[in-house]
């Protein structure tokens, strides 16, 4: 029988080496395991990128007895290769999914097993440019898989061996039931048996065949969160009466279609998505969770109240998959085809989207396949296109019951051949923090329905980032917790507004490691989460979702960290999923409000030090407000490292300053005069870059590969020169103190447009 034995303790390790049968400088580490827990979200864009061994004598008489050994490998990133002594025996590039290999002609006494893990930068193997770290890493478990001779398939694609497909008739439900075998020998027979969620039996074969078909009768339906249901499927390799290999798998009997006007259906009811995107991530972790992290998060996400979410933007620990089933998450699934077309990439986008498909088949609560991720941000190519037919084609080829996604760059057109490759269709859009302003949301969603009344249209990304900074007067791009409130209130209005969008996910649930990131005050983040990177700070806007989508009865005043305010009548915000909010001011009514839309919003005075207290129902919150005279500068926005922040900017009045938005700057003459001039001069610092580094920069104005097209100086439009300035740190792009001034100088120089004058 199939034994499973863990070999997560005492590997040895020793960082930037590719020498399997090294030695020297090993330190001892127990798997999971990542190099960069530490550098990966310190900020700089340094974090190690390289080849590091893991080893470990294994013992045979440790083992189970069997017939064959496999190595199977949870997520090794990004590409590695496995040895026994000094012997190559296999590699794999992609590192996100469990991939297994033969080792028994390698066990003698001891099994003396070498990987060398690498996730050095290539132009081969996906992701190589995004927004996130790509930590290295053993960072899910490692194991032996011990079985007989005869054994459900471990080899192809790191599936189950098992493949599960209930179907709706008109008598009832069928579950289909194939299964790939090993050296099935004459006379076995296969086993097939159907068990209901408290382990009773509901239907069971047997059959020389190696598929089934199990009639199962009216079947209790999984339903999402409202009621995830599940049935467990066991089959077993039976000979002479005696179970040889044996492997179970839990699964769900559901319909979904997505409608362009209706949004997402299930099992014949409108039950709109309405979520989260989830990086795996934490602080001083990495990527090296245990479950107990991937339950925590579960439990966030469910609190919040979100029913679907987009696991970005690579294939999940298996284990969260399980827990998307138990919990009732709808999922859209994806492999890492992200930001950056790499035409030596193809053969790489396929393997991993057969890894994701077929090892993920059986869950439930994946209803999409996700082909990739703002890859047209360069634009489109023909290679680019063709590479997305193949994969859309591919997926229609393994999964038969699902559809197709894609997460579209906000400036790629409605109109571009991209669009119309996927079943369904979502855009990442960020109108209110990159550019325009959150008003614009809703309205582009209405124009590209009205074009394309027959394709699903969805929000696959919007949010902006919140640090520990605060002001009464919040405004795009001042990372402020008040601001990512607002505008979170903004979107949420106007999605419930429109329930013909299949899916809309958030970004992020939680904050997340981007080392190249050098904005917001802390370096190394994305700070658009709900929630913070070590999960212990919900900041306001999660509970804006939560007053939502909850139908857990609360009450939160928002602004408890924001205690001292200079001004003399301040306003309170508080949210809840109850009719109506009484707050009170050392401990008098200041009054009671109705908020259909779950806002309420108070007038309070400021005066000394105050107790403020919402009560909604039976529940309560409070918090503290202080009057003070000036404002309190530790809430006020400081950059990490900056060579410049935006208070230490000459800004003249009527001349504009390092401080104004690009877009603004450019709506003059002199200011459009001047965006080119610093376009050249930026070209030119990227060419240097470029050289250094041996890249060829092939016509056109590129940053880190990017083409500067029109979509993406119009995004580039509402960002402050100052802060487009730290951003350029993704780019590997820096300013000295002296450049800014010099650049500065030459802004003040230019007169701003009676329009834009107070």
């Amino acid at each position: 029988m199939r034994n499973i034995l863990n070999i997560n303790e005492g590997w040895r390790f020793i960082k930037n080496c590719s020498d399997p049968m090294a030695t020297e400088g090993a330190v001892t580490v127990n798997l999971p395991h990542t190099w960069n827990a530490e550098d990966g979200h310190d900020g700089g864009n340094d974090y190690f990128r390289g080849p590091c061994l893991y080893a470990k004598k294994v013992v045979r008489s440790e083992l189970p007895l069997a017939d064959r050994y496999f190595l199977e490998i949870k997520g090794a990133n990004s590409s590695a290769k496995v040895y026994a002594g000094e012997k190559e025996l296999a590699s794999h590039d992609g590192g996100y999914s469990t991939w297994r290999v033969d080792v028994t002609e390698y066990v003698g006494d001891t099994l003396d097993l070498s990987i060398i893990v690498d996730n050095s930068a290539n132009e081969t193997v996906y992701p190589q440019m995004a927004d996130f770290t790509f930590y290295g890493g053993l960072y899910r478990d490692v194991n032996i898989v011990c079985v007989s001779e005869t054994h459900f398939d471990l080899e192809y694609y790191g599936g189950r061996g098992v493949v599960i497909t209930p179907k709706k008739g008109e008598s009832g439900w069928d579950v289909e039931i194939e299964t790939y075998v090993t050296a099935l020998k004459d006379g076995d027979v296969v086993s097939y048996t159907v068990f209901d969620k408290e382990g009773a039996e509901v239907a069971s074969a047997t059959s020389s065949e190696t598929r089934a078909t199990l009639a199962i009768g009216e079947a209790h339906l999984w339903h999402g969160r409202r009621d995830p249901y599940l049935y467990t499927a066991k089959v077993a390799i039976v000979r002479d009466g005696e179970e040889i290999d044996a492997v179970s798998s839990r699964f769900g009997c559901r319909t979904f279609e997505i409608n362009p006007d209706r949004g997402f259906i299930l099992n014949g009811e409108e039950y709109p998505l309405r979520g989260v995107s989830r990086h795996q991530d934490r602080l001083g972790i990495g990527n090296a969770l245990l479950p107990e992290h991937h339950k925590e998060d579960m439990e966030l996400i469910c609190e919040m109240g979100a029913n679907t979410i987009r696991l970005a933007h690579y294939q999940h620990d298996e284990y969260f998959y399980d827990l998307c089933d138990e919990y009732g998450q709808v999922i859209w699934a994806e492999i890492p085809y992200i930001s950056r077309h790499m035409p030596g990439g193809r053969e790489n986008t396929v393997n991993q989207m057969k890894e994701l498909v077929i090892q993920n088949y059986n869950h439930p609560s994946i209803v999409v396949w996700g082909l990739s991720n703002e890859i047209t941000i360069s634009g489109s190519t023909p290679d680019l296109l063709e590479n997305h037919n193949i994969l859309n084609d591919l997926v229609h080829e393994l999964d038969k019951t699902r559809l197709t996604t894609i997460a579209c760059v906000s400036m790629c057109s409605m109109d571009d051949p991209y669009v119309q490759i996927p079943d369904v269709v979502s855009y990442n859009h960020y109108f209110g923090w990159y550019g325009g302003d959150t008003s614009m949301n809703g309205p582009w969603f209405d124009e590209f329905h009205k074009k394309h009344p027959e394709i699903p249209i969805g929000c696959s990304e919007y949010g902006c980032e919140a640090l520990n900074w605060h002001t009464s007067d919040p405004v795009q791009g001042d990372y402020t917790e008040e601001y990512q409130a607002y505008y979170h209130e903004e979107l949420i209005k106007q999605i419930k507004a429109r329930p013909y969008l299949w899916a809309t996910h958030v970004w992020n649930m939680f904050d997340f490691g981007a080392d190249a990131r050098a904005e917001g005050g802390e370096n190394g983040q994305n700070h658009k989460g709900l929630i913070t990177m070590d999960r212990k700070y919900k900041k306001d806007s999660f509970y804006a979702y939560k007053a939502w989508l909850s139908d857990d009865p609360f009450v939160h005043i928002c602004g408890k960290r924001y205690v001292d305010r200079v001004e003399d009548v301040t306003k309170v915000t508080v949210y809840s999923n109850l009719p109506e909010v009484e707050l009170f001011l050392n401990g008098e009514s200041i009054g009671k409000k109705q908020a259909p839309d779950h806002f309420f919003y108070f007038d309070v005075p400021n005066v000394g030090e105050s107790r403020l207290v919402a009560i909604a129902g039976e529940y309560r919150d409070e918090s503290t407000i202080r009057k003070v005279e000036e404002r309190n500068m530790d809430y006020v926005l400081k950059e990490t490292g900056a060579v410049l922040n935006w208070f230490d900017v000459d800004a003249p009045e009527g001349r504009f300053s390092l401080n104004d938005k690009l877009g603004d700057i450019m709506s003059c003459f002199w200011g459009k005069l001047w965006f080119m001039r610093f376009g050249l001069s930026l070209k030119k610092k990227m060419s240097k870059k470029g050289e250094k580094k041996g890249e060829k920069k092939e016509g056109g104005f590129e940053v880190a590969g990017f083409k500067m097209g029109k979509g993406l100086i119009q995004m580039m439009g509402g960002f402050t020169v100052l802060r487009l300035s730290s951003m350029m740190g993704m780019a590997n792009v820096s300013f000295t103190k002296e450049e800014l001034l010099k650049i500065n100088k030459q802004l003040n120089k230019i007169r701003k447009p009676k329009n834009l004058l107070k």
